[in-house]
């Protein structure tokens, strides 16, 4: 029974398709994709990909070709796409058209070539130095004779719309336009769609905002909470003024204080940069965080919740954004780390 499990991660299945269907929106005439990798940025890739799908999306991007595998047969009508490329390893696997491979180096050219080449997708690397061609790879001729779907190349400062580096990629990227012959050219990530039409071309590729990331202020108020971590209250008990409370004594409680012991810890992703920091919610009432997050166990304040019981649960507030800035950690961070301990649960 799912009322018996100790953790659960509530994921709202309509904020998820809402939020795409935004992104979707400001994207403009382009199509709208969706990176489902990490396994769906930890939510359950299958799972995100069957609501996706159904909302109309058909681009759909993975990390490894483990990734690709573990989806199986994708929806009618989709597409996937592999962003490591093919290795050695990866060829059996490539040619058998599960997924299109997205070329990164030459050798990896070299190879899909060699293997007799067929649909593909090419990365060109505009200022990230990160995965990618450099442009003047891409332009010398290397890829000619290739079946290029979707030339693309990502953007390293998105989320800092004022920066720099966002208009000098989008120019190398249009140069790159009209000298490599594609199907599709692809340049923007969820916080890139926010920059305006000039950085949309044909295919948008969001990721995090999908699912619940806020990046930038035009996301504020329009991107929805998807994931909820639920948790279970295994002790309630008293302290007196001067108790300690968890590893290295870092909370001292200055009078009397019923305190949670909650089933919730770094091994479940609820890692220590929540110490004295973060809190659970019952209903909207705050449950502060006491001391050190341990691997398995996280202690709360109960008194703004004198009703609540062992067995009961509380809700830990992981608002993306709010919780990045309650605990220093990225909201890529905080979505991917979440741990198998949970039961997924989709509305």
């Amino acid at each position: 029974m799912i009322a018996d499990v100790p953790s659960r991660l509530l994921l709202d299945g309509d904020a998820l398709v809402a939020n795409w269907r935004w992104l979707a929106a400001k994207s403009g005439q382009a199509r709208c994709g969706a990176a489902i990798k990490a396994d769906g940025y930890g939510l359950g890739a299958i799972e995100v990909c069957r609501r996706l799908a159904a909302a109309g999306c058909r681009d759909f991007f993975v990390a490894t070709w483990a990734e690709a595998l573990a989806l199986g047969r994708m929806p009618q009508g989709t597409t996937l796409s592999v962003l490591h490329g093919v290795r050695g390893g990866d060829l059996a696997h490539a040619r058998a058209g599960l997924a299109r491979p997205i070329l990164n180096t030459p050798a990896q050219v070299v190879r899909w070539k060699e293997a007799g080449g067929g649909p593909c997708d090419v990365m060109v690397d505009t200022g990230m130095n990160r995965l990618g061609l450099s442009p003047q790879e891409a332009a010398s001729g290397l890829l000619d004779g290739l079946m290029v779907e979707t030339l693309m190349s990502h953007l390293a400062c998105a989320d800092e719309p004022a920066h720099a580096l966002n208009r000098r990629q989008l120019q190398a990227f249009s140069a790159l336009r009209q000298t490599v012959p594609a199907n599709a050219y692809s340049l923007a990530n969820s916080a890139g769609i926010c920059l305006g039409a000039d950085y949309a071309f044909d295919l948008t590729r969001p990721g995090l905002s999908i699912y619940g990331g806020v990046q930038v202020p035009d996301m504020e108020g329009r991107i929805r909470q998807v994931a909820r971590p639920e948790v279970e209250l295994l002790q309630v008990r008293e302290i007196s003024a001067g108790d300690s409370v968890g590893y290295n004594a870092t909370f001292t409680a200055e009078r009397s204080m019923r305190v949670g012991v909650l089933n919730l810890g770094y091994a479940d992703g609820y890692l220590r940069g929540f110490s004295g920091q973060g809190r659970a919610l019952a209903g909207e009432r705050a449950l502060p965080v006491l001391g050190r997050v341990s691997m398995d166990l996280t202690v709360i304040d109960l008194a703004a919740a004198p009703d609540l019981r062992e067995g009961d649960h509380v809700t830990i507030d992981f608002d993306l954004p709010r919780a990045s800035h309650q605990s220093g950690l990225s909201q890529y961070e905080l979505l991917t780390g979440l741990g198998r301990r949970y039961h997924r649960v989709w509305s």
